[in-house]
Formats: C-alpha cells, sequence, structure tokens
C-alpha cells in the first residue's frame, strides 16, 4: 500500500487594501500535514514526538545497559570517579546527617506521616475553598486581623521597636546564639 501524504500551506493575500499595505507575517498562518494512516497533525506534534520518541530511546538503552551491567562511555570524557565528586554539598550532609541517624525506620515514618498530613490538609484546603462565600469571608478575616496587627505593632515607633526585639529575641533562641 503506498503511503501519500500533502501539506497545506494557508497564508495572507499581499494584495493593498485601501492604499495601505498588510501585515508582514514570516510564514504560513497554518500548516497542516495529512497523514492517511494517522490523520492531520500540526508542526508542533511532530516535533513533541519525536523529541518523546529520543527521549524514550535513551530512557531505553540506560535500562538495558543497567541490566546487562554494562557501563557507557560517557560524552564528556570524565571518569566515573570524577562523575563522584560533583554530588552537590547538600546531598553529601544529608547523606552524613542519615548515616548518624539511630533509628531510620522512626525517622521513615515520621517522613511518610508529615507527607500524608500535607497531603490531607491541601485536601482540606482545597475543599473549603470550593464553598460558597467561605473564600470570601476568611479574605475579609484576613485583611482585618492584618490591619489590627499593622495598627496594633508597627503604626507607633515603642510598639514598632518592641516587636523588632522580640523578632530578634526569638532569632536567637532558634539559631542557639546568645
Amino acid at each position: 500500500m503506498a503511503s501519500t501524504s500533502a501539506t497545506i500551506s494557508l497564508s495572507s493575500p499581499s494584495t493593498l487594501i485601501d492604499g495601505k499595505a498588510p501585515r508582514q507575517q514570516h510564514g504560513p498562518l497554518h500548516s497542516i500535514t495529512f497523514h492517511p494512516s494517522v490523520g492531520p497533525t500540526n508542526r508542533l506534534q511532530n516535533r513533541d514526538a519525536r523529541k518523546t520518541n529520543t527521549h524514550c530511546r535513551g530512557i531505553a538503552r540506560n535500562v538495558i545497559s543497567m541490566a546487562t551491567g554494562e557501563t557507557q562511555i560517557i560524552a564528556t570524557g570524565e571518569s566515573p570517579a570524577e562523575e563522584e565528586s560533583e554530588i552537590p554539598e547538600i546531598m553529601k550532609t544529608v547523606q552524613e546527617v542519615w548515616d548518624k541517624i539511630e533509628d531510620k525506620y522512626a525517622v521513615t515514618v515520621l517522613a511518610l506521616a508529615v507527607a500524608i498530613a500535607l497531603w490531607g490538609s491541601a485536601g482540606l484546603i482545597s475543599a473549603i475553598d470550593r464553598l460558597p462565600l467561605v473564600p470570601a469571608i476568611l479574605e475579609l478575616i484576613g485583611i482585618g486581623y492584618t490591619g489590627w496587627f499593622v495598627y496594633r505593632n508597627l503604626v507607633f515607633t515603642p510598639e514598632r521597636e518592641t516587636l523588632i526585639n522580640k523578632i530578634k529575641d526569638t532569632y536567637s533562641n532558634v539559631i542557639g546564639s546568645d
């Protein structure tokens, strides 16, 4: 069976309208490619499909090399020892802290519980946000509290200095410096 394809390009006419030159356009307004077996697709879809195909081939190569135990030659020419030295400092710090933890099971369970709590609270906030009038009322409460806080703590100089000292004390307590 023979495969045929056609390309249609639509462009603006180049005639003068009311003595004015038409707007200049670079290339056709629309370009659609028809493939009999697939149907019409535009250029962006074709480009995205090529990118996806290339990405999937790269993943397949990595999976095959990991399964067979073969190592690939690195395009940059660096050795694997040089690659390991490029691990960010934060990852090294996290690894050191993780190695110092004695009860890794409890920390893992706690981290999982925090993730579930965050997910649940996000769902609760989303549900409250969908209720009629509740978001508007909560917004008014927030604006009112902000106004009260500014009036009580920021308008007058003695209260502002007290607030700044309180913030500095809390900061030093959290950091642990005196």
